[in-house]
Order: C-alpha cells, then structure tokens, then sequence
C-alpha cells in the first residue's frame, strides 16, 4: 500500500490563479478633525469613574506623591 498522497489539488481554490489584492485607497481627510487617544482622559492613564469610597483610597493610593510618603 502507499501512503502517498492523491495526486491533484484536493482544494479547487489551490488550483485558480492568486489575483493581487487591491491597496487600499488614499484617504485625504483632516487628520486634525478626528480625535485622537490624547483628547481623552483614558488616553492620559485616567481611569472611569468607579465610584465608592474604596475605589478613591485605591486611587489616592496609586496617585500618591513621593513627598507624602
């Protein structure tokens, strides 16, 4: 017996020719009229509103000066 495997594609799209994908199109839209990660408060590290006393000491916690060690 052979272990050999068929001969000829077992898949019909293996035998079509490979087109080229498309580029993508230009875009020449304002950059400037999006906003960007740095015009949210997430963007700056800040967290969402929690809420409860145990969520602030966390946060004043983690947002300690040095000096007030």
């Amino acid at each position: 017996m052979s272990t050999a495997p068929a001969p000829g594609p077992r898949d019909p799209k293996a035998s079509e020719p490979q087109r080229p994908q498309p580029k993508p199109a230009l875009v020449f839209d304002d950059p400037l009229d999006q906003q960007s990660s740095d015009d949210t408060d997430r963007g700056w590290g800040e967290r969402a509103p929690a809420g409860g006393s145990a969520a602030d000491l966390a946060r004043f916690l983690d947002e300690k000066p040095p000096h007030h060690i």
